[in-house]
């Protein structure tokens, strides 16, 4: 459409101008936008529950449709014991979960992660992600506020889980504790999680 050109030039959008033939050269066909990352748990023969846990959450934890929190407190290779908050969607962003899936490395909570606390030393640090708002002024204590949707994740073991947080213990040969927090962000049918 020309008179939409000349509207977006005049609005100081310049770029470079294509022929019919070399956009369709570089569109990209629909069937291909919609092809799936391949999962980092694909193909993965997992033995332990907390790993088969992760990968029951990667998919939807990948795209948005769920956030989940991790709580895991075991040692670390100081045999120092240490426990943490990591938020799930955020470090299957940012990095690769291949060695996690595979067994060659163990997941464990970082400095950097929504919560690190380090037992021996009493070292404790928080830190917000693109997802979790860290509030650490409550009379509940530590708590997590959703950024999408601004709903509040109380840590409260016995609190009753609501229509977008559930809570799962997860029973792990790996680790001392595990325990899993889902948040649904959007409104769509998730998979049902198996009872751990």
């Amino acid at each position: 459409d020309e008179e939409l050109a000349r509207q977006l030039v005049e609005l100081g959008q310049w770029g470079t101008v294509l022929t019919r033939e070399e956009f369709q050269s570089r569109k990209v066909s629909p069937s291909l936008r919609n092809q799936h990352r391949t999962l980092a748990s694909a193909g993965k023969e997992l033995k332990d529950n907390f790993l088969k846990a992760l990968a029951e959450r990667e998919e939807n934890n990948r795209n948005g449709i769920l956030t989940s929190i991790i709580f895991i407190r075991d040692r670390n290779a100081g045999v120092q014991e240490v426990s943490g908050y990591i938020d799930y969607a955020h470090r299957l962003q940012t990095e690769d979960f291949e060695a996690y899936f595979s067994g060659k490395k163990r997941l464990m909570p970082r400095r950097s992660d929504l919560s690190f606390y380090n037992w021996r030393t009493q070292m404790s640090t928080s830190h917000s992600s693109p997802n979790y708002e860290v509030i650490t002024d409550q009379p509940s204590g530590l708590v997590f506020q959703n950024k999408t949707d601004r709903k509040v994740l109380e840590l409260n073991p016995w609190a009753a889980s609501t229509d977008n947080w559930s809570r799962s213990e997860v029973k792990s040969d790996l680790y001392v504790q595990v325990v899993i927090y889902d948040h649904k962000t959007r409104s769509t049918t998730l998979t049902p999680y198996p009872a751990q």
